[in-house]
């Protein structure tokens, strides 16, 4: 044994975890980047989201470039977004800029509809 603790323990059982991460990446895909036709999570933008065990959902999040014009925008649509899943019942999207995004974040998905692959 390295003497590491055990990862704490939801309150919310698995598979309603994984039911709730997959609504919120549905949902994450339904929020686009006016400027790419491409939806967030296909992006890369997305870097992490934490469910507490009172269903809030704190996001992690970063845009393609710092000064994005949607930069006051963007983090209220993709809190809404979150919000429309059944379960959550908060969100709060804390914007990121380190490490900086690259396409190479992108998707497969996402680099063929923009013609990149």
């Amino acid at each position: 044994m390295d003497g590491a603790a055990p990862p704490p323990q939801s309150s919310i059982p698995q598979a309603e975890l994984d039911r709730i991460t997959d609504d919120l990446v549905a949902q994450f895909k339904t929020v686009f980047d006016p400027e790419i036709p491409v939806d967030i999570y296909e992006l890369g933008l997305i870097y992490k989201v934490d469910i507490n065990d009172e269903g809030f959902v704190d996001i992690d999040m970063t845009l393609t470039a710092p000064g994005c014009p949607v930069a006051g925008e963007m983090p209220g649509w993709v809190e809404d977004a979150a919000r429309r899943v059944r379960g959550v019942t908060g969100a709060k999207v804390r914007l990121v800029f380190d490490p900086p995004w690259t396409p190479a974040r992108m998707s497969d998905e996402a680099k063929l509809e923009l013609n990149m692959l």
